[in-house]
């Protein structure tokens, strides 16, 4: 997924292609973070992971109960796409709001009349 939206990013100008980038950033973290905490060395299945994407085997992802990396197809892990976009939807929802009341917070407040 990170893959594809840094691909759409030289199509987008301005702050847009910022906040892509560190989606797709964000993105690349989440098979870091289940390694890390299936207690695996994250550093080393992240990058083994990474070469076989690159090689054109994106349908590997991570093993968690061999500790390695492996095709998800081969051994019949499947995700419904529907569960998978309500994920992805309600985490971008999530982060819009925080982004939006940080910007709320950081602007200067009203100047109020004295009576």
């Amino acid at each position: 997924m990170a893959q594809a939206v840094d691909e759409k990013v030289p199509t987008v100008a301005g702050k847009k292609a910022l906040a892509m980038e560190a989606y797709a950033r964000a993105l690349r973290q989440m098979p870091t973070i289940v390694a890390d905490n299936g207690g695996y060395d994250a550093a080393e299945l992240v990058s083994q992971l990474r070469a076989a994407h690159a090689s054109g085997q994106d349908t590997y992802g991570l093993d968690m109960y061999n500790g390695e990396i492996a095709c998800m197809k081969e051994k019949g892990v499947r995700e419904a796409f529907k569960s998978k976009l309500q994920v992805l939807l309600s985490a971008s929802e999530a982060a819009e709001m925080i982004l939006r009341v940080d910007d709320i917070i950081k602007c200067a407040p009203r100047q109020r009349e004295g009576h």
